[in-house]
């Protein structure tokens, strides 16, 4: 059969709220993650109209090691009925993973091999013990050689890039407290949202016990589970269902040759990365940063918003945390930045934050966004990350019109 690129959309999404989704006694039972994603999988189908049939590659994001069900997305598709003809897969790399998994899926539509695809993902480790889980993460993401040995967590990199900006900046503790303060602001009207029950004083997140001088501790994500479903569609296909959708315009990637802190002298505080990415998927899509109305960015701690916003240029050098502070990047100011509440209020369950993020962009294009909702946003950015923004991501999408 002759295949034809197509464009891509997003045509429907689910999702449960981030937070504590699981006992810590792992001895009671907590459900089976595939019955979870399949309630969620089943509903996006219902609000699209579309039968399991329809859909032609299921791509999941690694679920960690504690998930029950090994081969989970076979599983998965045998548990819902689907008849994949372009993939059944599981994907993984860190931070990137949720969004890996949109692109794979964005791929195959992309490339012709279906026209509904899905991208997915689901995390219930909250049965595991901190201690498990932080030693879980050094080893998945930290250089076993060097790093692992000596505790280095990735909130420990990141402090790093916190010190290290503070001195060559003249930042301080205030600077960073903002993005919290502002991201809390936003939450508290994201029903998905972890930590939304009351807003943030910058003298509360000042006042918080040390996790990684300089970070405290809501410089810094909780602990999250989550679930999460994106319904991805040739964008022939999304015409015909007659709804609303989002087209992917633009999509970029970089790489910057460090793996996290890295071997070789380098400006941890310069994303490169970051910057190269999101200039290809701007370049893409035939716009300029000025065209885009709300970014999504992945930023597991305040310093990071800070640092991912100026190598995007939303924020001038050392100008990050004041922006937050005076509004430019809240929702009401020039480029609203993490509406939902970002990694550090939304929440962060690791490999699907790519996911809540894309999620985040689909409810405030199609106006579904509440008292969080950006006036008449019809073009935003998404941004996911791994290692210290070692690598980028970036899709631009777009209300289709």
């Amino acid at each position: 059969m002759k295949r034809r690129a197509s464009g891509v959309a997003i045509v429907g999404a689910a999702a449960l709220p981030v937070g504590r989704l699981s006992p810590r006694d792992s001895s009671l039972p907590i459900g089976l993650e595939q019955d979870v994603l399949s309630l969620l999988v089943h509903r996006t189908l219902a609000e699209t109209g579309i039968g399991a049939a329809e859909v032609g590659s299921l791509v999941l994001t690694l679920p960690p090691p504690s998930t029950r069900q090994l081969g989970l997305a076979t599983m998965l598709a045998a548990h819902l009925g689907l008849r994949c003809t372009g993939r059944i897969a599981e994907v993984v790399e860190m931070g990137i993973t949720g969004g890996l998994a949109f692109d794979q899926a964005a791929a195959d539509i992309a490339l012709g091999y279906c026209n509904f695809a899905l991208a997915l993902g689901v995390n219930l480790d909250g049965h595991i013990s901190a201690a498990e889980a932080a030693n879980n993460g050094i080893r998945a993401v930290g250089d076993v050689d060097f790093q692992s040995p000596f505790g280095i967590t990735p909130i420990s990199w990141y402090a790093f890039d916190a010190a290290r900006y503070m001195y060559e900046t003249g930042a301080t503790r205030r600077d960073l407290a903002a993005v919290a303060v502002k991201n809390r602001r936003h939450a508290m009207h994201n029903p998905l949202a972890q930590l939304r029950g009351r807003p943030l004083s910058e003298s509360e997140v000042l006042a918080q016990r040390p996790i990684v001088e300089p970070l405290g501790l809501l410089d810094v994500p909780p602990r999250g589970e989550g679930a999460v479903v994106l319904l991805l569609a040739s964008t022939d296909a999304a015409r015909e269902l007659g709804r609303p959708y989002l087209e992917v315009r633009g999509r970029g990637f970089a790489h910057d040759g460090f793996h996290q802190v890295g071997d070789r002298p380098h400006d941890m505080t310069d994303f490169v990365a970051a910057r190269d990415a999101v200039a290809q998927a701007l370049a893409a899509a035939g716009m300029a940063l000025a065209d885009i109305q709300l970014a999504e960015l992945y930023a597991p701690c305040t310093i990071t918003e800070i640092l991912v916003t100026e190598a995007l240029g939303i924020s001038e050098r050392g100008r990050g945390g004041a922006d937050a502070a005076q509004g430019v990047t809240a929702v009401g100011g020039r480029l609203p930045v993490n509406t939902s509440g970002g990694c550090l209020s939304r929440g962060h369950p690791p490999s699907l934050t790519g996911l809540y993020g894309l999620l985040e962009v689909r409810e405030q294009l199609l106006g579904f966004a509440g008292e969080r909702q950006v006036k008449s946003a019809q073009r935003a950015l998404h941004c996911c990350e791994l290692g210290n923004y070692n690598a980028a991501l970036v899709h631009v999408l777009e209300l289709a019109a």
